[in-house]
C-alpha cells in the first residue's frame, strides 16, 4: 500500500524562507545545493517542503545564506488550534511570506527598494492599493463602523 508524504506546515515554511533568502540574494540552487554538497534537485525538495531541512543543515544554509536560523521560522504556524479570547485576529503572515518567496514578490522588492525618494515610494504603495481596491474596501469598513456607532 503506497501512502501519500503530506508536507508539514513548518517544513514548508521554513523550505519557503530558504528560497526567499536565496533568490533575495541572486543565488541559484544549483550553487547553493553545490555549496551544501547536494543537487539542485535536493535543494528544490527543500525549498517545497518536501524534505525536512535537518538542524545541522538548517546552521550550513543560515551560514551560506547570511541569516541567523531564527529567521527561517519568522511566522512559522505554530500549530497550535487553541485560540484565547481577544486573539482570534487573523494572521497574514503565511500569505506574506508565500508572496515574498515569488518570484513577482522578490522583484517587487527589490525594484521598489531602489527607489530613494520616500515620497515616490509612498506614490507607489498609494496606486497599487487604489489598483488592488483597498481604498473601496476601507471606504466601505468606515462606513459600517459609522453606522454601527449610530445605531447605538
Amino acid at each position: 500500500m503506497i501512502t501519500k508524504k503530506t508536507t508539514n506546515p513548518v517544513d514548508k515554511h521554513v523550505g519557503s524562507r530558504v528560497r526567499m533568502r536565496r533568490v533575495l540574494i541572486g543565488m541559484s540552487q544549483e550553487r547553493l545545493g553545490d555549496a551544501l554538497g547536494l543537487t539542485f534537485q535536493q535543494v528544490q525538495k527543500y525549498e517545497k517542503g518536501i524534505n525536512r531541512i535537518g538542524a545541522s543543515r538548517l546552521q550550513q544554509i543560515s551560514n551560506i545564506l547570511g541569516m541567523p536560523v531564527e529567521f527561517f521560522f519568522e511566522g512559522a504556524p505554530s500549530g497550535e488550534t487553541r485560540s484565547v479570547e481577544g486573539f482570534n485576529e487573523v494572521s497574514d503572515t503565511p500569505y506574506v511570506a508565500d508572496f515574498l518567496a515569488s518570484n513577482e514578490g522578490v522583484q517587487l522588492n527589490r525594484a521598489f527598494l531602489r527607489i530613494r525618494d520616500p515620497k515616490l515610494r509612498r506614490r507607489v504603495v498609494d496606486l497599487v492599493t487604489a489598483i488592488a481596491g483597498e481604498d473601496e474596501i476601507a471606504k466601505l469598513v468606515a462606513a459600517d463602523v459609522a453606522d454601527s456607532q449610530s445605531a447605538a
